[in-house]
Parts: structure tokens; sequence; C-alpha cells
């Protein structure tokens, strides 16, 4: 039964549809992106920094999860800190995300250059990165639309292309004697824990998009219970890819040694064993798939960064006739489309390790707030009766907060130096808008929906 009233969006999605949709903001091929960098990093120990970025993203997942029955809208960790700690803070949350939004299209052009210059060498690597932007950017402007059945096919392509990696991987691990499966990807007596909350921080970026499957709440059917679910299964099933691929190729390649007898750019490392696996058919198959996967998530970041940046200026937050302005020809926001693309030009002066670190700034810092607002509905309800016990309104969300914000202060210092100084300039940017808080706090125009259960509305503060 439709449920929606007029002016709403229809609700149509099944659990089956949100997971599916949170698997594909959650990219297969992110699993490679970063294999190399973090191998250098803990000296062949990926899968056990993923062990470590799971337990904190399993954590969040259940808070997230609570939150969303709560707030069963867009907006996210801006929504939940915004509603249940401070206008201010919750600002600040969203203003720190946004420089995923900002960065994440460099993202893409780095992965460009890294996966086209392992096939075509002889080309310079900024080649890739303008040639990508260039090109998001015009398709952008025209206003292209990616259907949900053409997502769907990239998706699913990539996906072979993956289980089709980790098939041939195992057959050389099987066919060389020197090679066997072990503990040792998971646990060494000379590991190294510095090194391995490091590769943790790196890899957040895999599971970027896992939340995102909460901005459907308003589409789904009884979004208070499917969306919990969605969280939980996308999560999981994301944490047991990553972990199984990155174990069969850390088994192949067990160390850094190892891997420098492939190739010695450890950031373009996954095309190389690809090779070395499959032969060079394989390797043009994987990099199809690779730049299938960096072209479509280009655009579709590209498009995400502009529509927040179009709805802040909408909204006044930002310069209205700037980032509020729509193309009359083409339907779009194309001063913010070209905006996105020249941060994007940042990819031609930083290497995939630090642009990956700036992503994970904002990613950490709203991972961290959605499990303190976990507890803050709880406090602030106190003699509220609230499904579920004080294990998982106060100590899990706790200990999702503590992981969250360890990796975050273990970030790199060009992340940390940039994210800090993001902050600083919204805060100061915040004080500029409220007028030193005598005037209300901006608020982001997310469509709210108005569904949260009679005795935790009543209990809300006014």
């Amino acid at each position: 039964m439709d449920t929606t009233h007029p002016g709403t969006l229809r609700r149509r999605l099944k659990l089956r549809h949100v997971v599916f949709i949170g698997l594909a903001y959650m990219s297969p091929f992110a699993v490679f992106d970063t294999f190399g960098i973090v191998t250098e990093m803990t000296n062949g120990h990926v899968p056990a920094s993923y062990i470590i970025v799971t337990i904190a993203i399993i954590f969040t997942a259940f808070s997230y999860a609570k939150m969303v029955r709560v707030y069963p809208s867009a907006g996210s960790a801006y929504t939940y800190t915004r509603k249940t700690i401070h206008p201010g803070l919750g600002f600040l949350v969203g203003w720190a995300a946004l420089l995923d939004y900002l960065f994440l299209p460099m993202i893409n052009a780095l992965l460009a250059d890294i996966y086209l210059s392992a096939e075509f060498p002889a080309v310079p690597g900024w080649v890739w990165i303008v040639g990508l932007i260039a090109i998001v950017t015009i398709l952008n402007i025209v206003g292209v639309k990616i259907s949900a059945l053409a997502n769907m096919v990239m998706v699913v392509f990539q996906a072979v292309i993956a289980v089709v990696f980790v098939a041939l991987t195992i057959g050389a691990i099987l066919a060389d004697n020197a090679l066997q499966f072990s503990l040792a990807p998971f646990y060494a007596v000379d590991m190294d824990t510095a090194s391995l909350i490091g590769g943790a921080s790196v890899l957040a970026l895999a599971f970027l998009g896992f939340d995102a499957v909460t901005t459907l709440s308003e589409e789904t059917i009884e979004p208070r219970k499917t969306m919990p679910r969605a969280i939980m299964w996308v999560a999981a099933l994301g944490a047991m890819f990553f972990v199984v691929v990155t174990y069969c190729m850390q088994t192949l390649v067990p160390d850094l040694a190892a891997l420098e007898q492939i190739t010695s750019e450890t950031e373009s490392a996954s095309p190389y064993i690809a090779l070395v696996i499959g032969g060079i058919v394989f390797q043009t198959v994987f990099l199809s798939g690779a730049f299938i996967s960096v072209l479509s998530s280009g655009l579709a970041s590209q498009t995400s960064a502009s529509r927040l940046l179009y709805a802040m200026g909408r909204d006044g937050i930002l310069f209205t006739r700037f980032f509020g302005y729509i193309s009359p020809k083409f339907g779009t926001p194309v001063l913010n489309i070209i905006a996105v693309g020249v941060v994007a030009l940042s990819a031609l002066m930083l290497d995939l390790g630090a642009a990956t670190s700036l992503i994970n700034f904002g990613a950490f810092t709203a991972f961290a707030f959605v499990n303190l607002s976990v507890i803050a509905f709880r406090i602030r309800r106190r003699g509220v009766q609230l499904e579920g016990s004080a294990l998982g309104w106060i100590v899990a969300p706790a200990l999702g907060f503590l992981i969250n914000a360890y990796l975050w202060a273990n970030l790199d210092p060009l992340a940390m130096t940039v994210g800090l100084t993001w902050t600083v300039i919204g805060v100061v940017y915040l004080l500029w808008l409220t007028r030193g808080f005598r005037r209300p706090v901006p608020e982001m125009a997310f469509d709210e929906a108005d569904e949260v259960p009679a005795r935790e509305r009543a209990a809300e503060p006014v």
C-alpha cells in the first residue's frame, strides 16, 4: 500500500533494493585501490587493518541503525547531530563531511591515472587526471543521467571481475609450492600495531557510502524496520568481501618485498597482480572494469558534490548568486560543477595515500558524531521507555566513538592540517552567519519525515 502523501516521494524500495544500492555505493573495485599502499604501510597485513576498520564500522552501523529509526530522512550525520546535540555542532559535522564530497572526485582522477598509466606508461599521468575531470565535468554540465539499470550493470560487471580476480589468485597460490593459506595476513609476532591503525585509517575509504542508504529512507517501505537491517547487511557484506579479497591477495603477495618483485609502484599494484595471475588479456579486462568504476564513481561524486553545494546556496548557507545558480540552458548547477572540477585538479599534487586521508577526515568525523548522537538521544530522553538496553544505547556507541576518534587521530598529517583548517574556517563562517550566535543556526533543507514514534516524539526537546 502506498502510504505517501501529495508532494512526497513514493515508497517503493524493499530491503533487497536498498541493500543493492548500498553495495553499489561501496564500489567493488574499492578493495583494489589501496592494496599496495596499505601493504607497504603494514608490511603485509592488509586484512588485519580491514578487521580493525570493520570493527569501527560495525559499531557505527549499529548507531546509524538506531538513528535512522528515529529520523527516517535525508541528512544522515548532519541531521542526527543537529537534532540530538546542538544545531551549531550539526552544522560543523556537515561542514566537515563536505570534504568527502569535494575531494572524492579527486580520488577518482588519481585512480584513473594509476590504472591507465599501468596500461599506457608512456603517457604522462597528468593527461589522465585532466582528461577524466574534463570528461565528467562536461557530461555533468549537459545533464547526464545514469539510469538505475545502467548503474546495476556496471556494478555487476565490476563484481564479476573481482570474483574472477579472486579465483585466479587462488589458482596461482595453489600452483606455487612456496605459498600456502595461513593466518599470517592477520597476525604475526612482529606486527606493528601503529602501522595497522594507520592502514585502517586509509582503508575507511572502502566503506564510504555504507551510510548513504539512510538518504533513501523517504522512498523505502517501512523504513523504520527496513533501513536498520539494510545498513547492517551492507556493512557486513562489504566487510566480508574486502577481507576475503585482500586475504587472497596478501597470501599471493605476503609482504612488501614480494610486492616489489611484481612492481615498484605500490599505488598501482593491483593491475600488475592481475597481469601475473591472468596474463595481458585478464589485465586488460581488469583495467576496463577499473575504468568503468572510476568513470561511474567520478560522475556520481561530482554530481553529488555539486548538488550539495547548490542546496547550501539555495538555503542561503553559501553565497546564493554563485552556489544557487542554475544554468537556464542545461538546467544544472554549472558553476558548482566547474568548482568541484577545479578542486579535483588537486590530484595533480597529491598521491593516493594522502588523498584518501583527506577524504577520511570527514568520514571519521561523521562516524564519531553519529555514535555520540545515539548517546545524546538516550541521555536527553531519560525516563522515556526506549527499545534496547544501556548496552545498545550507551556502551556500544561509546566504543564506536572511541575507535573512530582513535582512527581519526592517526590520519595522515596533511589530512589533519587540511581538515582542522577547514573546520576552523567552518567555525568562523558559522559565527559570521549567526552574528555570534545572535541569529539561529542556518539549516540545510533536508526533507524530514515526521515519523518518530509517539512515545519518542513526545520526549523530544522543544
